[in-house]
């Protein structure tokens, strides 16, 4: 099993550059409305300042002082009202940016090649689309605004108290170097040692899907022992891994827990310095000393969620690495047929070891195609390659002289692959249906439950409302199959590639869908690949597949004439 890449830094700041420009108008308000606030929350401290400096001087009668006060709650009113809709906003921000990241997430998993998922890890690709994804939303609806919100703060009353008294401005920094080297620390170890507790989460995923898959055979063979002493080893790397991203933030926090008492100490202690030698007026010190104060919660807002952004960055890498081997959905125009041609096709799964070897097969529009052979001939492979579901490592696979392929990546369901795994999504009967053709009316959506014999859903609750699935209603093998059946109608495709669609059900179950496959294949090109020959007795012509090449072609009496391959295996079939 193989992993699926991991974006590099430079990938990254280009994905994230990415989603910020399709959010530039939002993160501009946001900016804003996050500065306005910071700026009214500058302007109590300042009245309070000068509320000290006006009472030590003697200056300030009894109304400047309560109209000073005033000053001081409406203000804070006004902070109160900025803070609430610049937080509201960046959230909104936040849960936008989320969900463009959840649709290229699933975008890109549905676009990597066949080829790739067959050798992937599916803990390796599981934990990307849920920890990792729910990882980079939490950091993009929490992380991303309470920096950015930190940032704005900062820059703001850093500004602020240069603004007041230079000297004061460059105390206010006397903490930044600490800051600035233990961020440097950290981040030079951190997206590494984050990205090796990802990857070890996913070798933990990966065990539990293969136990949880496996158990039977576990306890048949006795292999408790061998996967528990497995598990324990994935285990003890994931909890190793764990330890690391620990210990960097025990260097982190502490660090900053200490940088964040620093200015104010030692703007106090300057401010009081000069003041004493009347270098400084009260009102300046007690105004500065305030707005530093106010320097430790965005500070601390920022050092707490960068240690998150680390975590989240190496998940967006991890997310953005699913990109790699995806396969972007080409323009194509319209063919000009249905006429199926296959030419010269090679595939492998594993490079240098061939599963078709220069394959040709035509077939023509309304046609029945059975493809025949012995187990591990290629008949499957060659199905997926007609269905487009994967390319060709050489030749072509065409319909109407266009790359079935490339249909298929753009979305164009002409030819649809009917297999013996059908699978019920979590939804209503709609949901399931429609997603063939999510413009389709309920209709058509009805006749083709009729089309395929599904009785059961008159007698459902809440008709194409009804939820199926985990939490719904469950459907029996046959009614799941007939459900794919009724999805493969309403998709309507002109050619169904067949591949014994009903060899894994029992021998009741398979009639009532063999009957739905009737009922699907009137009207349409049928491609068959079957295992049992008196399916494929019927068809207008059969394709013999040995060992990756087609090596007879013609009708049933023509093949058992020729007393060929096929011949041999319809002797066999028959127990002769």
């Amino acid at each position: 099993m193989t992993r699926l890449p991991i974006a590099d830094r430079r990938e990254v700041r280009q994905a994230a550059a990415r989603l910020l420009r399709g959010e530039r108008r939002a993160l501009a308000v946001v900016l804003v409305l996050t500065a306005l606030s910071a700026l009214s929350g500058l302007v109590g401290p300042y009245l309070l300042g000068k509320i000290v400096g006006g009472v030590e001087a003697g200056s300030l009668t009894l109304s400047t002082v309560d109209q000073l006060a005033l000053g001081v709650l409406g203000a804070a009113a006004l902070h109160l009202v900025l803070v609430r809709y610049s937080a509201l906003r960046a959230a909104r921000l936040g849960e936008r940016f989320l969900a463009s990241l959840r649709e290229e997430a699933v975008t890109r998993t549905l676009a990597l090649p066949a080829r790739v998922v067959d050798r992937l890890s599916t803990g390796d690709l599981l934990s990307r689309v849920t920890s990792d994804v729910g990882t980079v939303g939490q950091a993009l609806r929490d992380s991303v605004p309470e920096v950015l919100a930190g940032a704005v703060h900062l820059v703001v009353v850093f500004v602020a108290v240069f603004w007041l008294d230079p000297v004061l401005g460059l105390v206010s920094l006397a903490g930044m170097p600490f800051v600035v080297w233990v961020v440097r620390w950290y981040l030079a170890r951190a997206r590494d040692a984050y990205l090796a507790e990802s990857e070890a989460a996913g070798d933990v995923a990966e065990m539990s899907a293969a136990v949880g898959e496996g158990s039977r055979t576990i306890e048949t063979y006795g292999l408790r022992a061998r996967i528990l002493a497995a598990a324990d080893g994935t285990i003890a790397r994931s909890y190793r891994a764990r330890l690391r991203t620990l210990a960097l933030r025990n260097v982190l926090f502490p660090v900053t827990t200490f940088v964040n008492t620093l200015p104010a100490a030692l703007v106090l202690l300057v401010g009081g310095f000069f003041y004493a030698a009347d270098g400084v007026r009260i009102e300046v010190v007690v105004t500065a000393v305030l707005w530093v104060w106010r320097l430790v919660e965005p500070m601390d807002r920022i050092l707490f969620w960068v240690e998150f952004l680390q975590r989240g960055g190496a998940s967006f890498a991890r997310i953005e690495g699913i990109g790699a081997h995806a396969e972007p959905a080409p323009a194509v125009r319209e063919p000009d047929s249905d006429r199926i041609e296959v030419s010269g096709v090679h595939y492998s799964y594993v490079d240098g070891h061939e599963v078709l070897h220069g394959v040709d097969l035509v077939v023509q529009q309304g046609e029945r195609l059975a493809i025949v052979g012995v187990s591990g001939a290629g008949k499957s492979t060659l199905g997926r390659l007609i269905a487009g579901v994967d390319r060709p490592g050489e030749g072509s696979v065409l319909v109407g002289g266009v790359s079935v392929a490339d249909l298929t990546a753009a979305g164009e369901q002409r030819i649809v692959l009917v297999t013996q795994e059908h699978h019920v999504f979590i939804g209503t009967v709609r949901d399931n249906l429609a997603m063939a053709a999510p413009d389709a009316p309920d209709d058509r959506l009805l006749e083709a439950l009729r089309t395929v014999g599904a009785g059961w859903f008159e007698e459902l609750p809440e008709g194409l409302e009804t939820l199926l699935g985990a939490g719904g209603v469950e459907l029996d093998p046959a009614q799941a199959q007939q459900l794919a059946l009724a999805r493969v109608e309403v998709a309507d495709p002109h050619t169904l590639v067949l591949d014994e669609a009903t060899s894994s059900l029992d021998p009741a179950t398979a009639r009532h869908a063999e009957r739905a496959i009737a009922a699907v294949r009137e009207r349409r090109t049928v491609i068959a690949i079957a295992h049992r020959l008196q399916t494929a007795r019927d068809a207008d012509r059969i394709a013999v597949v040995d060992s990756g090449r087609i090596v007879e072609l013609g009708s049933h009496d023509d093949l058992v004439a020729r007393d060929g391959t096929y011949a041999t295996l319809w002797r066999s079939w028959h127990g002769a």
